[in-house]
């Protein structure tokens, strides 16, 4: 596997002694994807890979294709490059023709793969260790909250600019879960002022808020007691339009596996060990859980759980009440916040 961070040497490199022939570019931040595969286009046609050939991965792509089309010459140049492009995980019998494929492609073909981030049945396959070995294959992350103020630090750089840590939090704050906009407006800011240091004031007064969150952004935030990234959180999803079945879905499945650590822990059982029975696999959900259950007693959670049905039944039309309201509460208390309201206290004690 190669690391994202060595990709453009790995490119300045190949400009000058080949590329591999396969590329697999995966990722969930489409952003970034698009960058990278932009590198890789951009050293091809250097080394006189003008023609370019798509194939989509969708009902309608037949492998022999692909394969007929690798193994034939060109008609209107010395060299090509084809691209498969996935829009979801890729088959078994998709990575074995790869794999099998690949090591002896002509000088003339490269290939380059592109698609989401490939899940661990992907990467222990067989098939992918082979590629590995005949090519790049290239992972890149997901640019997560703690991460996203250097991002943003690192892309004024590149046009000169800088801010101070306070104003980085606030750009990211209204970009997060949007890399794509958050690039926009870092040049939107380059356009706007010159180079050097940025003032705050002039930059939250031009930067919108375009954040976008999914509903476990909101559980993670809420287990987090991060009240304030909470709030932004839900208010966002109803903005966007978001179906409550789908909010109370995540919350209520947080707050049954949060309830079960809390069980475990409560009959004695280690806390590594009660997260690792419970599923909650992973540096930033442990941590997460375990500052939940450091403020929450286990007939809190059991509360909040019984909330979740109660706003479930709402839903559904037999219970009357302001679901987003109850919602609130939920998440409210989730996050710690004990006094919630006479309203939103009624929600989690009825």
């Amino acid at each position: 596997m190669i690391r994202p961070d060595a990709l453009a040497s790995m490119l300045d490199k190949a400009a000058r002694s080949g590329l591999p022939p396969i590329a697999w570019i995966s990722s969930d931040e489409g952003l970034l994807q698009i960058e990278a595969a932009d590198g890789f286009r951009a050293v091809a046609r250097g080394l006189g890979y003008v023609e370019r050939q798509i194939f989509h991965v969708d009902r309608h792509f037949r492998l022999d294709e692909l394969m007929q089309e690798a193994n034939s010459l060109s008609l209107f140049a010395s060299r090509k490059l084809l691209e498969l492009r996935l829009v979801g995980k890729p088959g078994k019998e998709l990575g074995e023709a790869l794999a099998e494929s690949a090591p002896g492609l002509p000088d003339d073909v490269r290939l380059l793969v592109t698609g989401p981030k490939l899940e661990r049945t992907a990467t222990d396959a067989a098939w992918f260790a082979r590629l590995d070995r005949a090519g790049w294959m290239i992972a890149i992350p997901e640019v997560g909250r703690a991460r996203l103020p250097g991002w943003i630090a690192e892309r004024l750089a590149r046009g000169g600019q800088q801010a101070d840590a306070a104003t980085l939090q606030a750009i990211a704050e209204r970009v997060e879960g949007n890399l794509l906009a958050a690039e926009q407006e870092v040049r939107k800011l380059a356009l706007l002022f010159p180079a050097g240091r940025l003032d705050a004031d002039a930059v939250r007064a031009v930067v919108l808020d375009v954040a976008r969150w999914d509903a476990f952004d909101l559980v993670g935030a809420a287990m987090d007691g991060d009240v304030a990234r909470a709030l932004r959180c839900l208010h966002g999803l109803r903005a966007e339009g978001t179906a409550v079945p789908m909010v109370v879905w995540a919350l209520a499945d947080g707050i049954r596996t949060l309830a079960r650590v809390s069980a475990a822990r409560e009959a004695g059982r280690p806390l590594q060990r009660a997260l690792s029975d419970a599923r909650v696999w992973g540096a930033d959900r442990e941590r997460s859980y375990s500052r939940a259950l450091a403020r929450l007693q286990h007939g809190r959670i059991r509360a909040l759980l019984r909330a979740c049905a109660r706003i479930d039944r709402m839903t559904k039309g037999i219970l009357a009440g302001d679901d987003w309201l109850a919602l609130e509460a939920v998440v409210l208390g989730l996050a710690g916040v004990r006094s919630l309201g006479l309203e939103a206290d009624r929600v989690l004690a009825a």
